[in-house]
């Protein structure tokens, strides 16, 4: 059955075939393939979040069932993907000059490595930026790149700031275990000029304050960064968990054990983990159905998301990929050594979502930490991320 569409997207059973046909090609391109590009183009998915003034659809909850579906295919193509999408709606909550420059260019891929590893110097009518920053996913396919830089002087700031790949240099030193197919090289840049229209100050992004959200009627364009980030990120790894326990369920019809002569089906240990592993992943769809309602009742209704929801919902999506990591390990587990051969789905998808699982974001003792504090009314760092 193919994923319900929203406006013109489309996310086929056939795309998501395909994603699994070339993952492997993928992992050794250690970037995208060019065909899923344009079949990502095509469906209409990277136009989901921008503004419709600008051809898009402004469409956000949607975006999660569709990263999460992807994943049955390819954990690193439905990381990517997902997040060129989202980066449309970062794009977004900049002035609308800069989203007039930005969108000009279609498809819109524009790499967003945040932590402000850089510097952005203030010059008249903008900044000069400088520095290098690593995990830039999909830098490799980019027409734009966006990155958090430290503005310099006597008042602490940090912004994010939009450039024109031409403005990067790219270094190639994405040679890991897992996640090879994102690409997610590092990006040297070096006294960009950046005018001050393409910038955005971080500390509006996290509070949902931006150019954008005044501009855009939608309130899609209230979101808060993180918990919209954090979300959308975790959907890989949900995705993959369910693949797993389609492919482990497969398996348990096939797989005869050595030395038992008897069919793994037959014993009940084995059918024990298919069903705790369906239920916990059915437990953590209604986690993220209930954060997001949680968010988007909030919105709808004109308010702001308050700090301690926020802190909730990146709560929920570290939640959510460390549960869903381990099903992936407790299916592999029973699934013999079979599974490790380089051409098996299943060992893929554990590497994979072992890598991403290391994303910042999804720290699950600090956003622990952070959630409780807020809730006794304990201060958190200013520089929490949240």
């Amino acid at each position: 059955m193919d994923t319900p569409t929203s406006g013109t997207v489309r996310i086929t059973d056939e795309f998501i075939a395909s994603l699994a046909e070339r993952a492997g090609r993928a992992e050794e391109l250690r970037h995208l393939p060019a065909e899923t590009i344009r079949d990502a183009t095509d469906s209409g998915l990277l136009d989901l979040l921008i503004p419709n003034r600008f051809g898009g659809l402004e469409a956000f909850p949607e975006i999660l069932d569709y990263v999460r579906r992807l994943a049955h295919g390819c954990t690193s193509s439905a990381w990517t993907l997902g997040f060129y999408t989202l980066h449309g709606w970062i794009t977004a909550l900049f002035s609308e000059a800069a989203q007039e420059e930005a969108f000009a260019d279609r498809p819109y891929l524009a790499p967003a490595p945040l932590a402000p590893t850089g510097t952005a110097e203030p010059r008249e009518g903008g900044f000069s930026v400088s520095g290098r920053w690593s995990w830039a996913t999909g830098i490799m396919q980019a027409n734009w790149v966006m990155v958090g830089a430290v503005v310099t002087g006597d008042r602490p700031d940090a912004v994010l700031a939009l450039l024109p790949i031409d403005d990067a240099r790219v270094e190639d030193v994405w040679h890991t275990d897992g996640m090879r197919a994102t690409g997610s090289n590092d990006v040297v840049i070096e006294n960009a000029f950046v005018p001050a229209h393409r910038t955005v100050r971080v500390r509006d992004l996290y509070a949902g304050r931006t150019p954008g959200a005044a501009t855009h009627d939608n309130h899609l364009y209230r979101w808060p960064m993180v918990p919209a980030l954090a979300l959308l990120a975790a959907m890989p790894a949900l995705g993959t968990a369910e693949r797993v326990a389609d492919l482990y369920a497969a398996r348990l019809s096939e797989r005869v054990l050595a030395y038992q002569m008897v069919k793994q089906k037959d014993k009940p240990a084995a059918r024990i983990r298919l069903g705790d592993a369906r239920i916990r992943l059915h437990a953590l769809r209604g986690l993220l159905a209930e954060t997001t309602a949680t968010i988007e009742g909030v919105l709808a209704g004109g308010g702001t998301v308050d700090v301690r929801t926020r802190a909730q919902a990146r709560l929920a999506a570290a939640r959510i990929v460390n549960e869903s990591r381990a099903v992936i390990g407790t299916l592999l587990e029973a699934s013999g050594a079979g599974v490790h051969f380089l051409d098996h789905p299943m060992q893929r998808a554990r590497r994979d979502v072992d890598v991403l699982s290391g994303h910042v974001v999804f720290d699950y003792d600090e956003i622990r930490e952070i959630a409780a504090s807020l809730e006794i009314g304990m201060e958190i760092s200013p520089f929490a991320m949240v």
